[in-house]
């Protein structure tokens, strides 16, 4: 169930944007949370990069700056006359993460940030499988969201945000073994020695790279 902060913050951009900025101070501000799930790619202006469930356009923003081939998918109408007024250079589509409108093996890069754990068990399974099926034989699938707190002084602080700001599906999120699903659905880990997420604030926040 959603509460009406979550309902306010998607509402207004400007109670989002700064939910977003004084999250994200907890790993040195939003340019650098913006960039966590990038970090080691090989990106270029040529690169086919879909933003998926790119809100109002905070990672797009980013991306551009890699590639002039980003794509930016979301389902909500709001979320994409947002992105398109702040990062025009980018292209967009509206529709589901679930049922994306693009041919097989079309993308080289395929971002999402903090979005996964607004989906329920079966959105995230078809997303996934969604994922790979765009992307190109190689190319890599990166994200950044939430993930159970290895320190437990971060518990706290998490669930109150949680509580604020989230649904249940967050809960439900943190608690699936991602790589087992990821690797159900053919990917493999792009460092294979690599065998577990990166994890940034106590372990409350995952970076997870895989390849097609």
């Amino acid at each position: 169930m959603a509460t009406i902060l979550r309902d306010w913050s998607y509402k207004y951009q400007w109670l989002y944007d700064g939910i977003s900025r004084l999250a994200a101070l907890t790993v040195g501000g939003e340019t650098n949370f913006r960039q966590l799930a990038l970090q080691g790619l090989n990106i270029n202006q040529n690169t086919e990069v879909l933003d998926l469930c790119c809100g109002s356009g905070q990672a797009t923003n980013f991306l551009v700056q890699h590639s002039q081939n980003v794509t930016g998918l979301d389902a909500s109408p709001l979320s994409i006359n947002r992105s398109k007024k702040n990062v025009p250079s980018a292209q967009y589509v509206e529709a589901f993460a679930e049922n994306m409108p693009f041919s097989n093996n079309q993308f080289d890069l395929v971002h999402t940030s903090a979005a996964l754990h607004e989906m329920n068990s079966e959105q995230l399974r078809q997303i996934i499988q969604e994922v790979y099926r765009v992307l190109k034989p190689g190319g890599i699938f990166t994200f950044v969201d939430f993930h159970s707190p290895t320190n437990p002084l971060f518990w706290p602080g998490l669930a109150i945000f949680f509580w604020l700001f989230e649904t249940e599906t967050c809960w439900n999120f943190i608690n699936t073994n991602l790589f087992d699903l990821l690797q159900e659905v053919g990917f493999d880990l792009v460092d294979s020695e690599l065998n577990k997420p990166v994890l940034y604030v106590g372990g409350s926040l995952q970076v997870v790279q895989v390849k097609k």
